[in-house]
């Protein structure tokens, strides 16, 4: 790949390529980006000859993240502007869910935060040895955006709850067992599977053709413990059922979250759970959003960029700093909605 260009558009046969080439900065997204991925598939799913389009990324990610730089610089000062990004990402993020053309997402190397929504909305999405994927939201004062909330809760057993809360990195085992990914192909057989496609083979047999084992899932196997634990609607009870459990999973799942912001972990468990019991993509897409406007308006969000991504000193002050401090009450009902992102969409009760 020697083009200039962040995202590169291209038809292999009969296969449509979105090409994310920004590798030295992980392929993550800004309003560019998202534009561009945009009219490569007004392209690609208009063109009869495309029986297929697949989102591919240069270097060692699909795609690490969004603009949270931007929206650090901006969020006190333009609030517009951040929330006009996130209003655009979204609504890409609903439109690869209802495509006309299967969408492959080839989840190799890092796939993070506004990656996995390009990627689990899809109709076909598969991992590799190399997949690192992860919402890793609650560590910088965030929550799992970009449709998140609707695809973690649906995993099995409270196991998208673990990945949301926690934001740890799993790998391709663990993402097939959540059902955020179809399966597991060698990163090596990937350029076999591609042009298997472009010459006019079926995604499905193709898929199968060049998929592995994904090895053991460290999630499936405490999938009992996890489901216990995390259906619960308060996090100091999770907190607590995970201290009584004692086992050095709850252990390390406890060390996980108690380095995350609470305000973040409270809302987090908010959303996953009113996701449950939401019809769309799009009703959780639109209470994000809205959810959005209130992480601009307090403090964790900035002090979690600012420790993580502009300082670097990975020391967030979190305010307040202690779950037992958080308002649960106070921080849902500050959750006003927004005006719809979608025409036939309306908000859930937020």
């Amino acid at each position: 790949m020697t083009s200039d260009e962040t995202v590169v558009v291209s038809l292999e046969g009969a296969l449509g390529r979105i090409h994310l080439n920004r590798p030295e900065a992980l392929n993550s997204l800004n309003l560019d980006i998202v534009r561009k991925i945009s009219d490569g598939i007004d392209a690609l799913e208009d063109n009869p000859a495309v029986r297929a389009i697949a989102l591919t990324g240069e270097g060692r990610a699909l795609c690490a993240g969004g603009d949270i730089k931007m929206i650090w610089q901006v969020g006190r000062t333009a609030p517009q502007e951040a929330l006009a990004f996130w209003a655009e990402e979204y609504r890409l993020n609903a439109r690869i869910s209802h495509l006309r053309k299967p969408w492959l997402a080839v989840m190799d190397g890092i796939c993070m935060g506004g990656g996995v929504g390009l990627s689990v909305h899809g109709s076909h999405r598969i991992v590799t040895e190399k997949t690192r994927f992860a919402m890793p939201e609650t560590g910088i004062g965030y929550f799992p955006d970009v449709g998140g909330t609707w695809a973690l809760s649906r995993a099995p057993q409270h196991l998208g709850f673990w990945i949301g809360l926690t934001g740890a990195t799993i790998g391709a085992a663990d993402t097939i067992a959540a059902g955020l990914a179809d399966a597991m192909v060698p990163s090596e057989a990937l350029p076999t599977l591609l042009a298997d496609i472009a010459s006019g083979q079926a995604l499905e047999s193709a898929i199968k053709a060049h998929a592995g084992d994904p090895g053991v899932s460290m999630l499936k196997d405490n999938a009992v413990l996890i489901d216990s634990v995390f259906a619960s609607g308060d996090m100091e009870e999770i907190f607590a059922a995970l201290q009584a459990n004692g086992s050095d999973f709850a252990k390390s799942t406890l060390a996980l979250l108690e380095a995350k912001s609470p305000t973040s972990l409270v809302l987090t468990l908010h959303l996953l759970r009113a996701a449950q019991s939401s019809a769309s993509l799009e009703t959780c897409l639109d209470r994000e959003y809205a959810a959005d406007a209130l992480i601009l308006d307090g403090h964790d969000f900035y002090e979690g960029v600012r420790a993580a991504v502009i300082d670097k000193d990975r020391n967030p002050i979190w305010s307040p700093a202690r779950l037992g401090e958080v308002d649960q009450e106070g921080l849902v009902s500050a959750i006003n909605p927004l005006p719809s992102l979608f025409s036939t969409a309306t908000a859930d009760d937020l």
